[in-house]
């Protein structure tokens, strides 16, 4: 009889250790059916590339949204739901959605962005809000002889923001009088950035600046060092913004290039 019992407890103890690494590898097993803890990692992947880290109570939350998604899922097929064209359609667009998803994943694992990368995007970026800052106003008609009776009329006496009011096409600044406010002479067109720095203060363009806008007539008011560049935080604050930013442009780019070339008939 003891010996029975002994071999009872050792058979069980034995199925333990035989059953422990198939359940090491399933989050849990519903109504006969296992949830892989694959589908878990790859859930919590999502989040920490995301940013969100996965503390022990979220494992929990995920782990019963996995099982409560499994228990409804069955109950699901229970009722014949994989045989209406609805689910059909639906399971199509999930899994191209998938296909999408590991293609984008493919795409920057062998085309990652680097930290020499995210910096040179950051030094541009600081480059361009560097420099000098341009208080302006301006005109913008569509002919040249229309900008050219504008410059006399001012020349002569006329108030610049009154004709601005009048004869602006600029939908912006024209109703302000053709005030431009404070910017860097790279935010604008690169016709009108250069007409603008070649100007001193209080002068106005002497012939009309041709942009792909039409015709512009332009007074500089002012002049100052750049404020915007002083206000950016260091590089260490904003890496993981610029890396993701560059991926974003990179896959935008790799995505087009692929939708450009495709045969669509």
């Amino acid at each position: 009889m003891k010996s029975n019992a002994i071999r009872t407890v050792a058979a069980a103890a034995l199925l333990a250790a035989l059953a422990a690494p198939a359940f090491a590898q399933n989050i849990a097993i519903v109504n006969g059916k296992a949830i892989p803890s694959a589908r878990l990692k790859a859930v919590e992947g999502q989040l920490e590339r995301m940013g969100r880290p996965v503390s022990p109570e979220v494992r929990e939350q995920l782990k019963k949204r996995l099982i409560d998604q499994e228990v409804l899922a069955q109950a699901a097929e229970q009722a014949g739901v994989t045989r209406t064209p609805e689910y059909k359609a639906g399971m199509e667009d999930a899994r191209q959605m998938v296909l999408i998803n590991g293609l984008r994943e493919q795409y920057l694992k062998a085309n990652p962005v680097t930290e020499a990368d995210a910096k040179a995007e950051y030094d541009r970026l600081v480059a361009a809000q560097s420099g000098d800052e341009y208080r302006a106003h301006h005109i913008l008609v569509e002919k040249e002889g229309e900008a050219k009776d504008l410059i006399a009329k001012i020349k002569a006496g006329g108030n610049f923001e009154e004709l601005a009011k009048q004869h602006s096409k600029d939908p912006g600044s024209g109703a302000r009088g053709g005030d431009l406010d404070w910017a860097p002479a790279s935010a604008y067109v690169g016709e009108f950035g250069t007409a603008l720095k070649a100007l001193n203060k209080g002068d106005i363009t002497q012939t009309p600046v041709k942009t792909q806008f039409g015709y512009h007539v332009i007074r500089l008011d002012d002049k100052r060092a750049s404020q915007a560049a002083s206000q950016i935080p260091p590089f260490e604050q904003v890496q993981a913004q610029v890396k993701e930013q560059l991926q974003q442009q990179k896959l935008g780019a790799y995505m087009k290039k692929l939708i450009d070339g495709a045969k669509v008939q």
